[in-house]
Parts: structure tokens; C-alpha cells; sequence
């Protein structure tokens, strides 16, 4: 169901938060909605099931817009893109079902746990990679384990994508991440995988949930500007010797959003 919600002042500072999470969403893969649930939840109190659909979305602009650019830049593996996708889109569906099912206290914890699980996950596998010699020993056995790692973590993406609407995308940059392929090819894959799995569950919510096309108006606004300039700025900069500390901010960042979503969860 589609319905607009009565404008409110704080609804003017959404086009601002929009355009940094279409920017950096944009540079670290993730499309930006892993940071639009909160957002909706924390800050303007909109009901969770709502949320989610909502922030799929607002998600889907800075999807499309940000995948083109990465396309032009050559940064995107599609074949590694197509072991995600084809799990992905099976999870987003369940994850679409498990969402009408759970009440909004249970939709927050559950996705603050998520983050962090998933931080821990890639602070592991940045602390794995600083061992050159164990990183060695993996290059010729790299092929094999990137089949069973993108089916594994596609569907957890889909899973989440469908669940908490927020993309998907820290089991894809993990599952990224793990295959060793160059950091941008990393975000360029990611948004694409992103993207694929966003439009099959918002058809899947579309049907039983409702959306709120003022608050996605607002969002993409700014967000869609920031998702054109994303692609653009990730290309100027030499971030290749510093691939690891990028993993642990991105890291720190869900800790962040997952402890204020179960602290925030009343």
C-alpha cells in the first residue's frame, strides 16, 4: 500500500542526510540503506514495517545511479556479482515473509545484533589478511571457495535485504571482501548485488507492506545527487594501501548503528 505521511520540519533535513548516505553509500558499497532504517526509526519514529519497505525504496535510486557510474569505471565482477544475486533473491523473499511475521521490538534488536555480528566478522577478516603468509597459501585455492562464499553470504544478504530493508549490504561486503578481489571492484560488485536484491524485495513488500513515497521523496532527493558523485570521488582516491583500515571503519560504524538500535529499540 502506498500512503503520505503529513509533512513535518525535521523532513527538511532529510534531502542533507540523504545526500551523505547517496555519497559514501555509493563508496563503500552498501547503497546507503543500511543507514536509512535507522534513521527512519530512531529519528522520525516511523513504525518498522513501514521503515523497511520505505528505505528499500529510498535505497533504489542511489542503487541504480551508483551501479551505472561503478559500470563506467569498470568496477564491477559480474560474475562474481551472479553467485550473490541468484541466492540473494531467494533470501529476499524469506527475509519479506519473516518481516510480517515479527513485531517492531523484535525488527530493531534483531537488526542492531545483525550489525554486530557482521562488524565482528569483518574485523576478522581484516586482521586475517595483514598475515602475508596465510594470504598466500589462499591465492591458488581462490576460485573454488568464491562459488560457496558468494552463495553463502548472497543469501544472507537477501535474507537481510528482505528483513530489515537496509540493502543487504554488509553480507555482501563481507562475502566481497573474503573473495580478495581490488577494494573498488569490491563497492562497484557490491552495489549491483545490492540492486538486484532491493528490486525483487520491494516487490516482495510491496504487496503486504506499506510505503511512505514523502519520506522516500525526501531522502532521494539528496541522496540521489550524492549517489552521482560517489562513483566519481571513489575514483580520485588511492586507497589501495589502506584497504584494511577502510574494513575497520566500516566496522566500527555498524557496532555504532547496532547499539543504538537496541538501546533505542523502546
Amino acid at each position: 500500500m502506498i500512503e503520505f505521511s503529513e509533512i513535518q520540519n525535521i523532513y527538511f533535513i532529510l534531502p542533507i542526510l540523504g545526500f551523505v548516505i547517496g555519497l559514501f553509500g555509493t563508496m563503500i558499497g552498501g547503497g546507503g540503506g543500511f543507514f536509512f532504517l535507522p534513521v527512519l526509526t530512531l529519528l522520525l519514529m516511523v513504525p518498522a514495517q513501514t521503515a523497511v519497505i520505505t528505505s528499500l525504496a529510498a535505497t533504489l535510486p542511489i542503487c541504480i545511479v551508483g551501479s551505472l557510474g561503478h559500470y563506467h569505471k569498470n568496477n564491477i565482477d559480474f560474475r562474481v556479482a551472479t553467485i550473490f544475486m541468484i541466492t540473494g533473491i531467494i533470501g529476499a523473499f524469506i527475509g519479506a515473509e519473516i518481516t510480517n511475521r515479527i513485531n517492531d521490538l523484535a525488527l530493531k534488536t534483531a537488526f542492531g545484533i545483525y550489525s554486530i555480528l557482521i562488524a565482528l566478522n569483518m574485523i576478522y577478516s581484516a586482521r586475517k589478511s595483514n598475515n602475508k603468509e596465510e594470504k598466500n597459501e589462499k591465492i591458488t585455492s581462490l576460485k573454488n571457495p568464491r562459488t560457496f562464499k558468494g552463495s553463502f553470504f548472497g543469501l544472507a544478504a537477501g535474507l537481510i535485504t528482505g528483513t530489515f530493508g537496509t540493502s543487504g549490504a554488509a553480507p555482501v561486503l563481507a562475502g566481497l571482501f573474503s573473495t580478495k578481489i581490488p577494494f573498488k571492484m569490491v563497492i562497484g560488485t557490491s552495489l549491483l548485488i545490492v540492486l538486484v536484491n532491493t528490486i525483487f524485495a520491494v516487490g516482495a513488500h510491496f504487496i503486504v507492506g506499506r510505503i511512505d513515497l514523502t519520506l522516500v521523496f525526501f531522502l532521494t532527493a539528496g541522496s540521489t545527487i550524492g549517489a552521482m558523485l560517489g562513483p566519481h570521488l571513489l575514483a580520485k582516491i588511492q586507497i589501495d594501501k589502506s584497504e584494511n583500515k577502510a574494513k575497520y571503519v566500516y566496522a566500527v560504524i555498524m557496532v555504532a548503528i547496532g547499539v543504538l538500535m537496541i538501546l533505542g529499540r523502546n
